[in-house]
């Protein structure tokens, strides 16, 4: 076989694995789509009934043209909104989904449940990578003090809180402490400046 015959033949083989390789991964990507996405969405409604029990269903706030709802309010951003409804479909509050970019480790996002009333039903973590044994305490720490709560903003002390809106710190993660914060913050003025304003979103 002459040396340029079995560059082509060679050529050929690596064609015939490209081509069945591409074949199979759009196989395993068409079996594993539609788990995937339930997957999804299981945690999504696991999330959302973290921080509004009393809710019997979810449902998606959409702009105009369908898409879900998004915004930045303050650096931080909107993520998602879902309408909180009772069993007949009377709406009760809000679950708002919002990063914010200033962790000490990166992006921090979370849910937030935020009764028809203002009152703050509590705060779930969704992605969190901060650092081992100070930032990555917010779930033990700073999480169960947003539990029915109602206030207009949120501040952290170092001292102590002595009101609803007043959060006690992580020692030794401030930066942590304060993108929570902040992130509630931005939540809770959507809720009350565009979700309270006008539900005819959607």
């Amino acid at each position: 076989m002459s040396e340029k015959s079995a560059m082509i033949k060679d050529a050929l083989i690596l064609f015939a694995i490209t081509v069945v390789a591409g074949l199979l991964l759009g196989v395993v990507y068409d079996v594993t789509k539609e788990p995937i996405a339930q997957q999804k969405e299981k945690a999504k409604q696991e999330a959302c009934a973290n921080v509004f029990s009393t809710a019997a269903t979810f449902e998606t706030v959409t702009d105009s043209s369908g898409a879900p709802v998004k915004n930045n309010v303050n650096s931080v951003d909107i993520d998602e909104v879902m309408r909180a409804l009772d069993g007949d479909g009377n709406l009760l509050g809000y679950v708002i989904t919002v990063t914010d970019h200033e962790g000490y480790g990166g992006d921090i996002q979370f849910s937030m449940g935020v009764t028809f009333d203002g009152i703050l039903n509590g705060i779930s973590l969704l992605s969190i990578s901060e650092t081992a044994g100070l930032g990555m305490k917010a779930g033990d720490i700073l999480v169960p003090q947003f539990v029915n709560k109602k206030a207009e903003q949120f501040a952290y002390t170092k001292s102590g809180a002595s009101n609803d809106s007043e959060i006690d710190a992580i020692s030794g993660a401030t930066i942590t402490t304060n993108a929570i914060v902040n992130g509630v913050n931005a939540g809770l003025t959507y809720f009350r400046d565009v979700l309270l304003v006008s539900d005819s979103i959607g």
